[in-house]
């Protein structure tokens, strides 16, 4: 069914081959199963880069996406216990966005598919979608105009170049009036660890402080 979706795509889908010797260790951690979406693109590959690599689905990692979803979601998404904070992290983008199913941190922990947004640093809905649901989104044209505001001329050379466990940071940030504009903002590459633990993590929280 994944293949099907792949084949029918609109946008360049490119395949990245799983990792043999952790996929099963990657699925067995995940706790999902092949007979589903997740669990296929998980233990059948090593990550899907949806247009050029603006979008990165999580799979059992590549020597090009060195990111397992279990490996990418340990310490993001569970505390230094390993108890889940009620989400779980599915796929990122490169300008330091990123998306989790809903596990009760966002909502009624129905699954549902929320969106990180660099340029508005708070978690938002995907409408009302689930995993399936979002990769279907993805491969359509939804994506590009999704991300319409957030692209600049030559994004696709940019864009090809990053590696998987990099995203781009930007001067002045998307989250500011000066960053609202992205072809006068400067970028380079960055650690997406960095990008999640500033984007996710320390400019909310400053934000908060500010306002009490």
């Amino acid at each position: 069914m994944v293949q099907a979706w792949i084949r029918a795509a609109k946008n360049p889908v490119e395949v990245l081959p799983p990792d043999l010797a952790h996929r099963d260790e990657a699925l067995f951690d995940t706790q999902v199963t092949t007979r589903s979406p997740m669990g296929a693109v998980l233990y059948h590959t090593g990550g899907l880069l949806i247009d050029h690599g603006w979008l990165r689905f999580l799979g059992s990692g590549h020597k090009r996406f060195p990111r397992s979803m279990p490996a990418w979601n340990k310490g993001r998404s569970t505390n230094s216990a390993g108890k889940s904070l009620g989400f779980w992290l599915i796929a990122d983008d490169v300008v330091g966005g990123f998306f989790a199913l809903d596990g009760g941190a966002f909502g009624p922990a129905n699954g549902q598919v929320f969106y990180f947004a660099p340029d508005g640093l708070r978690w938002e809905p995907m409408n009302g979608i689930n995993y399936s649901e979002f990769l279907v989104w993805s491969f359509s044209p939804n994506l590009s105009q999704f991300y319409q505001s957030m692209r600049w001329v030559g994004w696709e050379s940019d864009v090809s170049s990053l590696r998987g466990d990099q995203a781009f940071s930007f001067y002045p940030s998307l989250c500011t009036a000066e960053g609202k504009t992205i072809e006068k903002c400067t970028r380079k590459p960055c650690p997406v660890a960095e990008i999640f633990s500033l984007n996710v993590l320390e400019l909310p929280a400053q934000i908060q402080s500010h306002l009490r």
